[in-house]
């Protein structure tokens, strides 16, 4: 399998991880190190991302799945750094809100893993 299909792999992972609130998914595309950032509020906010694993697996029953919304998620652009690091932007979205992604991934022993996010809410859509 080349490099990219193998990227693309991992991006369609942590799509799943969201959509279905899927801890085990998240798990395997995030690096155990890995943290997300945001600054929505003003000030840079930080979380590990088994917090984030743990809060996302935690909401199942309200999945965007769950709900019965189809899966809104896109890669925007990829930028390799090399054949084992690659930023992704993406834009997933998640019942009403609608989130912008950059993803920093390095290929390791364990295949492309997200090493760490930085996110933002676009915007807010009406209906689920």
């Amino acid at each position: 399998m080349n490099t990219q299909m193998e990227l693309f792999e991992a991006v369609q992972t942590y799509f799943d991880g969201l959509f279905y609130c899927d801890k085990a998914k998240l798990d395997v595309v995030f690096h155990p190190a890995a943290s997300l950032f945001d600054v929505e509020k003003g000030e840079i906010f930080a979380e590990p991302i088994a917090s984030f694993n743990a809060d996302v697996g935690a909401n199942a029953a309200n999945s965007p799945h769950a709900l019965g919304q189809q899966m809104e998620a896109e890669i925007l652009m990829v930028d390799y750094m090399s054949p084992k690091a690659a930023l992704v932007k993406i834009r997933f979205r998640a019942r009403r809100n609608v989130y912008q992604d950059h993803l920093s991934l390095l290929k390791g022993e364990n295949g492309w893993q997200i090493v760490a996010k930085v996110w933002m809410l676009e915007k807010m859509v009406e209906e689920i």
